[in-house]
């Protein structure tokens, strides 16, 4: 069987943030493989004044059909508040993440929620660089947007899909990268990439917003 042509990817918006009047989005992205039902980041899940200047609309996925229980594995592309505010739904579930990340969330001032990183029965998984996680489906370190941002490498016959997480927020910022992670996404010459804040993928026919 081709795993390439099996594996879909679907994102869900799980909330909106307002930072400074303007709407932005918050995506999570479900990847089905043959061997597993993938989540990428959990987005937030519950209202904290850390971040009520943001003015959070949640859509929370047992409200939208998700069966949270299918999820075998979860991945964090990082773990500012709005990547991991529904880690503590996954309790148990193994929980992927860069060990630089994990470490700056939990010892950074300022960096994220805490209770948010470590919820009761949350199991963390850390990844020291590359990891291949299923076949055809990598981890790569991506710092730029954190030190301890990781993508998730979707091997396809046009091109890898990568799921991106903030490395980029908009899509100008991959039409002209400048982080080292900006720079490995272009490199790897995907077919599409998915952010959190957009609706659609980007890809290289874009235009920039």
């Amino acid at each position: 069987m081709n795993t390439a042509a099996a594996i879909t990817v679907k994102a869900i918006r799980v909330a909106e943030l307002v930072p400074e009047g303007q709407p932005l989005p918050v995506y999570v992205h479900v990847i089905d493989h043959p061997d597993a039902r993938v989540l990428v980041d959990t987005g937030l899940t519950q209202l904290h004044p850390a971040v009520a200047d943001m003015d959070p609309r949640l859509y929370p996925l047992k409200e939208q059909g998700f069966d949270i229980q299918s999820v075998d594995i979860v991945v964090n592309t990082h773990l500012h508040f709005d990547h991991c505010g529904g880690n503590h739904l996954f309790a148990g579930k193994p929980t992927y993440v860069q060990r630089q990340e994990l470490d700056d969330a939990r010892n950074q001032v300022h960096y994220t929620i805490p209770e948010w990183v470590d919820p009761p029965g949350v199991r963390y998984v850390p990844v020291d660089g590359e990891l291949d996680l299923l076949p055809g489906l990598r981890l790569l370190p991506a710092p730029g947007h954190t030190r301890g941002s990781q993508i998730v490498v979707i091997a396809g016959d046009k091109g890898p899909t990568i799921i991106a997480g903030d490395t980029a927020v908009f899509f100008n910022e991959l039409d002209n990268p400048h982080t080292e992670g900006q720079q490995l996404v272009r490199a790897l010459n995907p077919e599409k990439v998915w952010l959190t804040h957009a609706p659609a993928p980007w890809t290289p026919t874009k235009r920039p917003l």
